[in-house]
């Protein structure tokens, strides 16, 4: 792609608005623009991290055998008194009237529905088990909207659900969750931590949260800096009694055993061998999609801006044309790469050095080259690894030689 033809426009000034590292950045950089308290637009750059965040996401659920689908936004009220939820999230649920005078809730979360759909279409073990899945927008009305993406009354989120005919059913989908979530926090770049946790208004047996550490995270952990564990209570370390530090968390996921919750509470019931009217084993399983967004902002950025980790931000590449006459062996080398899989941004802008650096840093591509005097005088191209902050100089087929091993 060609800056010159694109919808970046990065700010020069920091964002009165902003509250946060990761929210200063992300406006800042023209990934996300604040349409009211607690309500963002993706602008194009930060769509498209987000729909790498969720083709990571989308990977390790059909790895699992998930199936993904798309439930819906409005949802009436009916199926929440079921459970007595409408009550334990009056405070933060949207609720309106249709012209029937039928009240109606946008979805802060999907259990309710998801129990409903499987209720109607599955009535025997035969049919189980089974995982959906879907990657959806939720409403909450927050109280208190912080952080930009953190919280928001608008989020996007990957919600997953297994149905099993057992226990033991359930701790098989359970463990096969656990461990793609791994694998997802992981292919995000992500540092995270896992501890159990409370199931609070989720109910269920057992819940694990994920966690990432950051200074504006609203959850607390307690660290052990000499065996390098996290503790949900404050005192000594139980291995080697040294003191436990505070630490700040944002929590990315929380997976749930429900057990019986919901299909009690709703009535959603199958045949056993015996023929046995039985209620639907269930878990739950969410990653907050949007969240991670501003949580890898958060914890992979310097004081210049983002670095994003590797298949996650906009573009793997930020090529800066500092002559215009070296434009169209600039796109050679963004079509050779292209084959390659690697995304590539060219600055074809007829802008100051000053003005094309400053704009990469704040886009975050993990790798920026630089072509310049040095290519008009013998071919090398300037390349500088945003994590390592190495920098050096290769011809074009060094250039994609290197890029071939670090992205195979």
């Amino acid at each position: 792609m060609l800056f010159s033809k694109s919808f970046i426009f990065t700010l020069r000034e920091d964002p009165k608005i902003a509250e946060c590292k990761s929210h200063k950045l992300l406006l800042k950089g023209c990934f996300l623009t604040m349409i009211s308290s607690g309500v963002y637009s993706y602008l194009p750059l930060g769509l498209r991290v987000l729909s790498n965040i969720n083709s990571i996401i989308r990977k390790h659920m059909n790895l699992c055998g998930a199936q993904e689908l798309l439930m819906s936004v409005l949802q009436p009220i009916e199926i929440w008194q079921k459970t007595g939820r409408d009550k334990d999230l009056k405070e933060v649920m949207f609720k309106f009237k249709d012209r029937r005078d039928k009240q109606i809730c946008l979805g802060p979360t999907h259990e309710e529905e998801i129990t409903e759909i499987v209720r109607r279409s599955v009535f025997s073990y035969k049919q189980l088990p089974f995982i959906l899945y879907q990657i959806q927008t939720k409403f909450r009305d927050e109280p208190r909207p912080r952080f930009g993406l953190m919280r928001s009354c608008e989020f996007v989120m990957k919600d997953a659900y297994s149905f099993d005919k057992d226990e033991e059913g359930l701790d098989a989908n359970y463990e096969k969750m656990f461990e793609a979530y791994q694998s997802i926090f992981r292919d995000c770049g992500l540092d995270f931590v896992m501890v159990q946790a409370d199931s609070g208004a989720m109910g269920g047996s057992l819940s694990h949260e994920f966690m990432v550490p950051a200074l504006i995270g609203e959850d607390i952990l307690f660290h052990c800096s000499e065996c390098k564990k996290y503790f949900k209570e404050r005192g000594s370390c139980p291995n080697c009694k040294k003191s436990l530090a505070e630490k700040k968390m944002i929590e990315i996921g929380h997976i749930f055993k429900l057990g019986t919750k919901y299909s009690l509470s709703q009535e959603a019931l199958f045949l056993d061998e015996q023929g046995k009217r039985k209620p639907f084993i269930m878990g739950c399983y969410g990653i907050g999609v949007s969240r991670m967004l501003s949580a890898i902002a958060e914890v992979c950025s310097d004081e210049k801006g983002i670095i994003w980790p590797k298949g996650v931000g906009p573009f793997e590449i930020n090529l800066l044309v500092l002559d215009a006459k070296l434009l169209d062996e600039a796109i050679n080398i963004k079509d050779a790469l292209d084959k390659q899989g690697i995304s590539v941004l060219i600055d074809d802008r007829n802008s100051p050095a000053g003005v094309k650096f400053n704009d990469a840093y704040l886009i975050g591509s993990p790798y920026i080259l630089i072509m310049g005097k040095k290519y008009l005088k013998d071919k090398t191209i300037d390349l500088e690894n945003r994590r390592t902050k190495a920098k050096e100089s290769l011809k074009k087929e060094e250039l994609l030689s290197f890029f071939k091993k670090e992205y195979d």
